[in-house]
């Protein structure tokens, strides 16, 4: 008997269409969870997924949980979703910092950040801050740079360690203004803001959270916000540009990210998912609450921005000095 190879090559990609499509429609059918790759504790990424698990929960009416799985600097967490069957029952919220800072610090990587998992939809930015103690003597960014300038090698910055969003962000604009600072890790956020309120060190990069408290109680200054905009939460605050160093803009993000193989009918779906949340009233305004700007992109774009800020943070962490880990 003859086979027409043509006619059986048709038939199969019928049949994987059919059933691409099936699934779909029947997806999600067993419980979803999402992967924090970070201990529990109700803000940043662990706060995100929750308000995403809850918006998807109650949408859909199938169960979607949080399951926080911290270590290595977040790797271990996505590690899990790397290698977790690409079927859609186990997807990540990522900081920006496991997927795009992470390969260019660590010497072995469990997984292939850009290979093994798939970016799916970003969720919120958060926009980073010059800040400097209130008492000290620059008033605006461009005092800053003139003083550390004049005082090259004199003037730290703290940060929550070494090669973290802070530690960078801070590394970044001395290195666009043109500055030599000194950079002072500590254990944590917590801590370094603290020494920053208390004056043992000037200066920090920092997204608002953390420091919101101490803003309002007048304790620290906002001297600039690296974004092509102001905020709308320091409407008074200057761009970077507006402040005299144009190009600086710099923000961390938190994304979805399905294994990699997870078909593009999964992937469509939970992009929808979110691109719903971030318009949902209620959802908007427990992400604003806490300083979180929607991001909103299709799988396609995030995956671009992705790409070019894994090798935009390359280029940063190898002028940092950071020893890789």
């Amino acid at each position: 008997m003859l086979i027409d190879h043509r006619l059986v090559g048709l038939l199969s990609a019928l049949a994987l269409t059919i059933s691409s499509a099936a699934l779909a429609q029947s997806y999600p059918s067993k419980p979803v969870r999402i992967v924090v790759p970070f201990a529990a504790s109700g803000t940043g990424t662990d706060l995100v997924a929750r308000i995403a698990a809850e918006f998807i929960t109650t949408k859909t009416g199938q169960s979607v949980v949080v399951e926080n799985r911290g270590g290595a600097g977040g790797n271990l967490g996505m590690d899990l979703v790397a290698k977790a069957s690409p079927d859609g029952t186990t997807l990540g919220m990522a900081l920006a910092t496991n997927v795009v800072v992470n390969p260019h610090i660590y010497k072995t990587m469990p997984f292939d950040a850009l290979k093994d998992l798939l970016p799916v939809a970003p969720v919120v930015a958060t926009s980073q801050l010059i800040v400097v103690n209130d008492d000290f003597p620059a008033k605006t960014l461009q005092e800053l740079i003139a003083r550390a300038k004049a005082e090259p090698g004199k003037i730290a910055y703290a940060s929550a360690g070494v090669g973290t969003i802070a530690h960078l962000g801070a590394h970044a604009f001395a290195q666009q203004a043109g500055l030599e600072l000194v950079h002072v890790p500590y254990r944590g956020i917590g801590q370094a803001v603290g020494d920053v309120v208390a004056g043992t060190v000037p200066m920090m990069s920092v997204s608002v959270g953390p420091v919101l408290g101490a803003l309002q109680a007048k304790k620290l200054r906002v001297l600039a916000v690296a974004t092509p905009k102001r905020l709308a939460y320091l409407p008074d605050v200057p761009t970077a540009a507006e402040a005299g160093l144009p190009g600086f803009e710099l923000s961390s993000w938190f994304g979805i990210f399905a294994p990699g193989g997870t078909s593009k009918e999964i992937v469509a779906t939970v992009s929808g998912w979110i691109q719903d949340m971030l318009k949902d009233p209620t959802a908007r305004k427990r992400l604003g609450d806490n300083h979180l700007d929607p991001l909103v992109m299709s799988p396609e774009e995030f995956g671009r921005f992705v790409a070019a800020d894994h090798a935009r943070w390359k280029r940063i962490v190898e002028t940092s000095g950071v020893p890789q880990q």
